[in-house]
């Protein structure tokens, strides 16, 4: 039984973060000028070149680090750690994504205003009808 640790499949990493990143194989061979035939070899390959990981990584907006490092796990209990709080994800960008607003105080708001809009519409209704 041997308790070596099975290398990163640096391609498998890509393939996921470009996945995460909703980019098609077409979308990263145009921005690294290769075909998508390659792409396709680089995310079925073991091991990438240094200097086409950091072209890559350039490509994606990750870290060469990020895509070395990359683990599902860790982003799953990134989102799932994060969820509550306003969606900060800093594992896959080389920088935080942090959501400037909640979503749900905006639908909130919206809902006031439209009540505050009925109220406005029966009230002057009501001025129509007491006038008459």
């Amino acid at each position: 039984m041997s308790t070596a640790t099975k290398p990163k499949h640096i391609g498998r990493n890509i393939s996921r973060i470009r996945e995460l990143k909703d980019m098609k194989q077409d979308a990263l061979a145009l921005a690294l000028g290769i075909s998508q035939q390659m792409v396709s070899n680089i995310e079925n390959s073991e091991t990438v070149d240094e200097q086409r990981l950091v072209e890559i990584a350039k490509a994606l907006g990750v870290s060469v680090e990020a895509i070395k490092n990359f683990s599902e796990e860790a982003v799953f209990n990134i989102i799932g750690n994060t969820f509550q709080d306003h969606g900060t994800i800093p594992i896959i960008t080389t920088g935080d994504y942090n959501c400037t607003f909640n979503p749900l105080d905006k639908v909130v708001e919206l809902y006031e205003r439209l009540v505050q809009a009925e109220k406005d519409k029966v009230e002057y209704l009501e001025k129509l009808l007491n006038g008459k």
